[in-house]
């Protein structure tokens, strides 16, 4: 199976661990509208890799990936202070897209991967 064009990988940088099991959503925009393309559950590295759906036909624009942070941190004391990360991005070139989430219960951050 080719990877996706579009892949993720979360890091729990206050257990410093990979976050596993952690449902995202893939959306684009278009127009003014959040279209749902797919969605995914980070594996035990904390990838996605793979999408439930193909996502080899990702065309210039912007997506959303939308991280479910209230699943990853259920039953935790204090819970998270963000029940959800969304990441906008724009693909404007045919590189490959690797959008990393680093998170703690109190805060998260991005960048462009490779």
């Amino acid at each position: 199976m080719s990877r996706s064009p579009i892949t993720t990988h979360i890091l729990d940088t206050a257990k410093g661990l990979p976050a596993e099991n952690v449902p995202v959503k893939m959306y684009q925009l278009i127009g003014d509208q959040w279209l749902f393309i797919t969605e995914g559950v980070t594996d035990n590295d904390g990838r996605i890799a793979n999408w439930l759906t193909p996502v080899n036909d990702i065309s210039f624009g912007t997506y959303k990936l939308s991280f479910d942070l209230d699943a990853y941190f259920i039953g935790e004391e204090p819970p998270a202070f963000y029940p959800l990360a969304e990441i906008c991005f724009r693909i404007q070139d045919t590189k490959h897209h690797h959008i990393p989430l680093l998170l703690s219960p109190f805060g998260y951050s991005t960048y462009r991967g490779s």
